[in-house]
């Protein structure tokens, strides 16, 4: 019997659930979540600890995900399972069109009708989320979240956990830094420093560290 734990109990780990259920490659899907014994069920589905049952809960045919939507926080641990031999595969629902030429990382999920092109480079504990194109020979680096029905053009960068919000669009062969927010419906037209959050059309910095 494989099993998938999903550390997150929240809405967004509820989503990612139910990918994995649709995926079908899991028997058993629970939760992991640190509001655990006062939290036991999220949707559908049991909660039956907190990280510190990690141990005893995971065996050989045990898999994990992590569902925490922060990029900061989720990647930081992500890295840590990884670096603690956890298996972390990505997720990816039955109706994303994913090309053979692409690369996926460990520990991302990516949602319903996502298409991710030719060459393009998705890096560890990302989610791309529903409806999102990532055209070809796009890079994008560990934690990012690329929300539902963004579009990223051929051979643009998203640095390390990066947000793109919901509908906005990069032209081709941007560079977005790490840690950066771009607004929703934002359309980005030219490059993104680090720490910066950007927004409209065209993007323009509203915030800048």
């Amino acid at each position: 019997m494989k099993k998938l734990l999903i550390l997150g109990a929240g809405g967004h780990g509820r989503v990612v659930a139910d990918v994995a259920r649709a995926v079908g490659h899991w028997n058993i899907i629970k939760f992991i979540d640190a509001k655990f014994p006062e939290l036991d069920q999220s949707g559908e589905w049991d909660v039956v600890g907190n990280d510190e049952d990690l141990i005893e809960l995971v065996d050989e045919n045990t898999d994990l995900a992590v569902a925490i939507g922060n990029n900061k926080t989720r990647q930081m641990l992500i890295e840590k399972l990884l670096d603690h031999g956890y298996s972390l595969p990505y997720i990816v629902h039955p109706t994303a069109v994913i090309s053979k030429g692409a690369i996926i990382s460990q520990g991302t999920v990516i949602m319903p009708l996502a298409v991710v092109n030719y060459g393009a480079k998705i890096g560890l504990g990302c989610i791309v989320n529903t409806h999102v194109c990532v055209e070809h020979d796009c890079i994008i680096e560990d934690g990012v979240h690329l929300s539902p029905g963004c579009r990223l053009a051929g051979e643009v960068k998203v640095g390390s956990c990066s947000w793109i919000g919901i509908g906005a669009s990069i032209i081709h062969q941007i560079e977005v830094a790490s840690s950066v927010v771009v607004g929703a419906g934002a359309v980005v037209i030219q490059n993104v420093k680090e720490n910066t959050t950007v927004a409209g059309v065209p993007a323009r910095i509203k915030k800048s560290s």
